[in-house]
Order: structure tokens, then sequence, then C-alpha cells
């Protein structure tokens, strides 16, 4: 079964460089066994970095035993739903690929609130 985007469209990737994903396929597909919901495409920043880092969810620091090497500002990564929500309501919600942010997002996060976040690329899959 094909996962779908917020659009009801095939989810495109979200990055491979660093590999992300729950299942580590560069997508945000997601499955029963996905609690976390790992589904948002995001783009990382510096503000929300440092957000994330505050409130306990390190996505900076390497972390070599698990094959993580650590986000960087731009780097996209397929970031839990309920976290980007609550980046949104802290106001440090990064930008969100909407093409690589699986529909079962909108189980927890409004598509208004994803609109306000999309991440306009200038160049097509950069």
């Amino acid at each position: 079964m094909v996962d779908l985007n917020v659009f009801g469209q095939e989810v495109i990737t979200c990055s491979n460089e660093p590999l992300t994903g729950y299942f580590r396929d560069g997508c945000c597909n997601t499955d029963e066994t996905d609690l976390g919901s790992h589904t948002v495409c995001v783009v990382a920043t510096e503000e929300f970095l440092k957000f994330s880092f505050k409130v306990g969810n390190d996505l900076s620091t390497p972390r070599p035993e698990f094959s993580f090497s650590g986000l960087i500002p731009g780097d996209k990564w397929c970031l839990c739903a309920e976290r980007f929500l609550e980046a949104h309501q802290n106001d440090a919600a990064p930008k969100v690929v909407l093409e690589a942010t699986n529909e079962s997002a909108l189980e927890i996060v409004p598509m208004d609130i994803l609109l306000q976040h999309a991440y306009i690329s200038k160049v097509a899959n950069d």
C-alpha cells in the first residue's frame, strides 16, 4: 500500500541525507507500529533545534549508536506530528514540506497549521 501526502498524492521523499523516516526509507511513511507518528517532513531551523533540545528532544547531537549524525539547520527530517504541533504552539515551528508530509499527520495537526508553515522551494525537488 502506498502512503499518501496531505494532498492525497503519493508521499515524496523527505530526505536521504540525512536518512529519515520511521522506516529509514527517506519518506515519512508510517503504520500502526509508529507510535510517534513520524509523519511531518520539516526543514530544520536553528530556532526549532534549540526549542526541541529545550523540551527534551535533542535532534542536534550525533548519536552514532543509532546511525544518527545530528541535524543542522536546513536538514529535512520526518518529525513526530505531536512535536511539530508543540513547536507551533510555542512559536518555534520549522517549515513543512507538504508533498512529503504523510496524510496521517492530519489526525494530529490541522491542515491550516501545516499550510501556515509551508516550505516553498526555489528549485523543484531541492
